[in-house]
């Protein structure tokens, strides 16, 4: 693990074992746009308080390569990040599979200026910004994934986020420990396709995605 306060090759070796360690085939323009998205994050938390992880070491770990271990279960063409904060794990996605078009939600102003202008700094043609409440937004397509990173309890994600997902799509629920008594409360119509364990490397946590479809 790098030291804290790594320099920038130090933390570009992490991200490119960290992307080897999760089988992943990212060029190197594409490794450069993610640690410049952490850059970025790094420059507006000064001001805004976007992220509590400040070491850079840590958000190499927490932030991108948690959001790219998701990025081989992303299926369909139209994904939603919703409630993507900082931009996790909706712009690493788009950055990782450049075939989907990426829309990333939220509700906080500050945080969708930053998404908007990371959008532009970093070049990413296939990501959107909507500010609006999740259960509030009715867009003209519903989407084939929605993936939701520690926005509320399963039960209430799919309560959320059902009414934007396309037939046959996939509700993706990103939790740590696996949320047994979570999967027992999904609700009437839906039911849990599968459960995935992440190992994201250097993270020393548990990590599971549950996968979410209509019955």
């Amino acid at each position: 693990m790098v030291a804290a306060g790594a320099g920038h090759g130090e933390l570009a070796r992490q991200l490119e074992l960290g992307i080897e360690s999760l089988d992943l085939e990212l060029d190197r323009d594409a490794q450069s746009r993610l640690l410049q998205h952490l850059a970025l994050l790094e420059k507006w938390n000064r001001v805004h308080n976007l992220t509590a992880i400040r070491d850079k070491t840590k958000a190499i770990s927490v932030h991108l390569l948690d959001s790219l271990a998701v990025a081989p279960f992303v299926t369909g063409k139209r994904v939603l990040d919703a409630g993507s904060g900082g931009g996790f794990p909706g712009i690493p996605i788009a950055i990782a599979r450049p075939d989907v078009r990426v829309t990333l939600l939220d509700s906080n102003h500050k945080k969708c200026a930053f998404l908007k202008q990371a959008i532009v700094e970093l070049g990413l043609n296939n990501a959107g910004v909507v500010c609006e409440r999740v259960e509030a937004w009715r867009p003209a397509e519903r989407l084939d994934f929605i993936v939701s990173r520690a926005l509320a309890e399963i039960a209430e994600v799919i309560a959320l986020v059902g009414h934007l997902l396309a037939p046959g799509g996939v509700i993706a629920a990103m939790k740590g420990i696996h949320p047994f008594e979570e999967i027992e409360r999904v609700p009437p119509g839906f039911h849990v396709r599968q459960v995935h364990a992440l190992a994201v490397p250097g993270l020393g946590a548990e990590r599971h995605l549950v996968l979410i479809e209509r019955i």
